[in-house]
């Protein structure tokens, strides 16, 4: 019963912090590790390689316009398979042979085995879930556990929706944690856009979350690499993303709630800052190693930040504040090799 427009103002800023916490957690996993961009010298020139291979932009363009236009996901993408074969024959530069085809489709039958295997152990944990009608009882569950207090029946949430959210469709997702885990926070009085938006988040982050992380085994497929070590890979880089739900049920101003452009931008300062804490505290590392006090004052830190209120920002600011001019002044500097040898 929310218009559109709405929802879609309402996610705006939850969805700029998640990005900016996938950034920062995979910008200091980067220095970890003496990760170096290509020079800008050696990058090839836009201009030339649109002339030459833009017309494979073709097939990304049809199935965003299927999409738009109603086709299924499946249909689209079938769509989009053999419209890449074809946009690839129209220049000799990008042509495929026969075998090469039929080496594609090999490999892209051993690359889906983990997702399907992900898929169908989910889709039995959300049919024993869904059928045997103990997904009803979930929230009054949840409320008994917390015990009436709220930042534990938030804790509680977010494990069920990061249950209920392995390996289900988007929208499907958004059925099942509305129905399931939102009740819980709306019975403690947190605004239903708020309690939605926030199962809704954690269901999709169920997709970069072990043990059925979808979208990291699918990305593991296309690498070559370990599908659960890229899982744990990718959940520990969008850690820091895990507390925007927290921060925006606490403050709904980022969900444009009884909002003023003060508290929009203050509540998202402190969620940036938070959430820098949090990914250094992650990684283990900021301008150097950090140590296990400095990761314990970070991660402290930016748990501070989740809370709204002066006090408790001030405490968080402090402590990432004492924690970043310590790692300033240590000795040991420099990333580190993949072995873990200092360089």
């Amino acid at each position: 019963g929310v218009p559109y427009f709405d929802v879609v103002k309402a996610a705006v800023i939850p969805a700029m912090l998640y990005y900016i916490g996938v950034w920062l957690g995979v910008h200091y996993e980067a220095k970890k590790f003496g990760l170096k961009g290509t020079p800008r010298d050696q990058l090839p020139k836009f201009k030339e390689l649109f002339m030459e291979k833009g017309h494979l932009a073709i097939p990304l363009i049809v199935i965003v316009y299927l999409l738009v236009s109603g086709y299924t996901p499946m249909r689209a993408a079938l769509a989009a398979i053999v419209l890449t074969i074809v946009c690839a024959c129209l220049r000799k530069s990008t042509r495929i042979g026969f075998k090469q085809i039929v080496q594609g489709l090999i490999d892209g039958s051993k690359g889906v085995l983990g997702v399907l295997i992900a898929c169908a152990t989910a889709g039995i944990i959300i049919g024993v879930v869904t059928k045997t009608g103990v997904g009803l009882k979930i929230a009054t569950a949840l409320l008994d556990l917390a015990g009436g207090n709220l930042l534990p029946a938030m804790f509680f949430t977010m494990i069920t929706s990061l249950i209920l959210g392995m390996g289900v469709p988007t929208t499907a997702n958004y059925v099942i944690t509305s129905t399931i885990a939102a009740p819980a926070l709306v019975q403690m009085n947190v605004p239903v856009l708020a309690a939605h938006m926030f199962a809704f988040y954690f269901g999709i982050v169920a997709d970069v979350t072990p043990p059925v992380a979808l979208a990291a085994y699918a990305g593991a497929g296309i690498a070559g690499a370990n599908p659960m070590r890229t899982g744990v890979i990718a959940a520990k880089l969008a850690i820091a993303a895990f507390i925007v739900p927290y921060i925006f049920v606490l403050a709904p101003e980022l969900l444009m709630i009884n909002a003023t452009p003060f508290t929009i931008c203050y509540s998202a300062f402190t969620a940036i800052v938070g959430m820098w804490g949090a990914s250094m505290a992650m990684i283990g590392f900021c301008n150097n190693l950090l140590n296990i006090p400095q990761r314990i004052l970070f991660l402290v830190g930016g748990i501070c930040m989740i809370i709204p209120g002066v006090f408790t920002d001030g405490i968080g600011v402090a402590l990432v504040a004492v924690a970043y001019v310590w790692q300033r002044m240590n000795k040991v500097k420099g990333a580190i090799k993949q072995d873990g040898e200092d360089l």
